[in-house]
């Protein structure tokens, strides 16, 4: 009952805030969080001022208070609604070959994919054009099948570049949600095989669902029957990359056999990939990889070194 009642609430918060910042053509939460960020330094700073410490203290506890108590009011509530996968009409356990068996079909997917899409004079696949692929998002989130979604799709078009993507390409981090906005965020300094189903993955986050595992199964949603072949790649190489990590720890041949197979403009694309991770490596990655596994074990999920559950789901719909 209480879960229903915040399920309709967010409709309605998330309606009222794509209308009042989608028009702005930057990041509007970003900017709160900065101005926010200010404020704190600031009451932080003023700690070490013996004659304004309990003020400064009771101010930084106000702030931390009101602020988690709107998050929690706009989207922590959303991780108790019920699972994707109880929607599912099958609910087995992810099984290994099962899961090969799908990316070589995924792989065969990618192949044919890649040649639809463009490159640069490196063979590096490039987006030509997103705005039609986040158009195209809008779209696909409407066709989504009833039974795994019945969220209210605005058709507002509020998907923006991140303020901090010079910070967010040493995190680790692709694309976050804002909850107080209802703004989606992505890196642009992404290779670009990241980008359309990163963007897909925040749309989700802007449909409702909140668990980071049930956003990746409907941005592939999203992604795997686009006309769009930019984020239809996108998606498949996503899709075929998450099996691999998958299959990886019980047979490791397997997955080197995939690689072997790649076509060589997808070899081009997981080099560019595997380049950027390693230029981007670096404290800041391990700090924000561990608050993030902390952050999602506190809201009812498993933490960021699993991705079965996303396996999970893409094997119980694919059967």
């Amino acid at each position: 009952m209480m879960i229903s009642f915040f399920e309709n609430f967010f409709e309605l918060q998330k309606e009222i805030h794509q209308m009042l910042f989608s028009w702005v053509p930057f990041s509007v939460g970003d900017l709160m969080y900065i101005v926010l960020s200010i404020f704190l330094l600031y009451y932080l700073i003023s700690l070490f001022r013996r004659q304004r410490r309990n003020d400064s203290m009771m101010k930084i506890l106000i702030i931390i208070n009101v602020f988690y108590f709107i998050y929690q009011m706009f989207w922590g509530m959303l991780y108790f609604q019920t699972p994707i996968l109880k929607k599912l009409s099958s609910q087995d356990e992810p099984n290994v070959d099962k899961a090969k068996k799908l990316a070589l079909i995924y792989l065969e997917k990618c192949k044919a994919t890649r040649q639809a899409v463009h490159e640069n004079r490196q063979g590096v696949f490039i987006i030509t054009n997103l705005s039609s692929i986040q158009k195209e998002i809008l779209s696909q989130q409407a066709k989504l099948p009833s039974y795994i979604s019945d969220k209210k799709n605005t058709q507002i078009l509020d998907i923006k570049p991140s303020l901090f993507k010079n910070i967010m390409s040493f995190t680790g981090i692709l694309g976050y949600y804002n909850p107080f906005t209802a703004e989606a965020q992505y890196n642009p300094e992404l290779p670009p095989t990241f980008i359309p189903f990163t963007t897909a993955h925040e749309s989700s986050h802007q449909l409702g669902f909140a668990r980071e595992q049930e956003a990746n199964f409907v941005g592939y949603l999203i992604g795997i029957h686009s006309s769009n072949p930019e984020l239809r790649y996108s998606t498949e190489f996503f899709t075929l990359k998450s099996l691999l990590r998958f299959i990886v720890e019980e047979d490791p041949d397997f997955v080197k056999n995939v690689l072997r197979h790649y076509s060589p403009a997808m070899m081009r694309d997981r080099a560019y990939e595997k380049s950027f991770i390693f230029k981007h490596q670096g404290w800041l990655d391990d700090f924000f990889g561990f608050t993030n596994n902390l952050f999602l074990k506190s809201n009812q999920q498993e933490g960021s070194v699993t991705y079965s559950y996303f396996i999970d789901l893409l094997l119980n719909y694919e059967k």
